[in-house]
């Protein structure tokens, strides 16, 4: 069970984990050792998350989210396999904590009659400086 805050908890069935061998350099214990780590979450299944949330967590997931509904994280940071089960747990709930903030609503304002008319002038001036720069007859 992965607890994110006091309201959320994430059961164990909605994870799921798979370990695989890290790329990059590292010589004999890349080859040998399965220290990357492949965090699955049932998202879109998820009775502890909202429909709001959900959406707001696509969102933020872009490509790590699948077509079914889940989402894939992939951490191969440290030589570790249990350090690496953690910082992708984190960063799950990191993603889940960042999906809970609802977004502040944009109000579109309008510009003041002042604005306008300053820069209106000040294109008809930039214009007529423009305008003096032809050739003298």
């Amino acid at each position: 069970m992965l607890r994110v805050n006091d309201k959320i908890t994430i059961q164990d069935w909605e994870l799921t984990e798979q370990f695989t061998r890290s790329s990059g350099p590292g010589g004999q214990n890349v080859n040998k050792v399965s220290t990357a780590v492949e965090l699955r979450f049932e998202a879109e299944r998820s009775p502890a998350l909202t429909d709001a949330v959900k959406r707001r967590l696509k969102k933020l997931a872009g490509r790590r989210w699948t077509l079914d509904g889940a989402l894939i994280l992939r951490v191969e940071d440290t030589r570790s396999q249990a350090r690496n089960r953690e910082i992708a747990r984190e960063r799950l709930v990191e993603l889940i904590l960042k999906s809970l903030e609802v977004p502040k609503r944009r109000i579109p304002t309008k510009p003041t009659k002042g604005s306008v008319r300053r820069r209106l002038d000040a294109k008809k001036q930039r214009g007529e400086v423009k305008a003096l720069r032809g050739k003298v007859d």
